[in-house]
């Protein structure tokens, strides 16, 4: 699959069409985040855990995709300095998972605090930290908390309802016209690292 995803990454006017659909969702899912989050009078700052340490793994040649229009859109100097953060980080991860160790990693798009590719984040990360519920079939509505920094913030606070279905199933829908347009069948699994490395050679 990875030589079928190279050249995907190449196919920009082809990508385009997608990813001005994919870029509508996530301004749902901004709409909606920025909702609760004033609701509850949570912002993040930044704090101890923070979750750009976290290994995400993402499922969506969507996001893959998108994270590779974000790193083309870079001046070379940063596109040379993301790639060997991100070979640095896999390299890293790659010599833990081999001694069953665990290890802590800032994404490698993470520069000073900041995210180098904001506009461009996948969908986790732009979800991430605030209490949620979504419909799963067959099990009903699933809750989950928010982050460490928002239980200690905000644990006072009476729920509010972000319901992440909508976008679960938008965003499944929207992957599944993609991989039929490219004939990519196989199931997507990776960390930003990985994407970098595999989607810019």
């Amino acid at each position: 699959m990875s030589s079928q995803l190279k050249k995907l990454g190449t196919q920009h006017s082809r990508n385009l069409p997608f990813l001005k659909r994919l870029k509508i969702i996530f301004a749902a899912m901004e709409h909606k985040y920025r909702e609760a989050a004033d609701y509850y009078g949570f912002h993040c700052k930044g704090c101890k855990d923070n979750c750009c340490f976290t290994r995400f793994h993402h499922h969506t040649l969507l996001e893959y995709l998108y994270i590779l229009e974000g790193y083309n859109a870079l001046e070379r100097g940063k596109q040379i300095k993301v790639k060997k953060r991100a070979l640095e980080v896999c390299a890293k991860t790659v010599e833990a998972d081999k001694k069953g160790s665990t290890v802590r990693l800032i994404c490698p798009l993470n520069f000073d605090g900041l995210c180098l590719l904001y506009a461009y984040r996948p969908m986790i990360c732009r979800l991430h930290g605030m209490p949620h519920e979504f419909q799963r079939p067959g099990r009903g509505v699933i809750y989950s908390p928010g982050c460490e920094a928002f239980s200690e913030e905000c644990k006072k606070k009476s729920y509010f309802k972000f319901d992440r279905t909508p976008f679960y199933i938008e965003m499944a829908v929207l992957e599944k016209e993609l991989k039929e347009a490219t004939g990519i069948k196989q199931k997507f699994k990776m960390t930003v690292a990985e994407i970098l490395i595999l989607g810019i050679g």
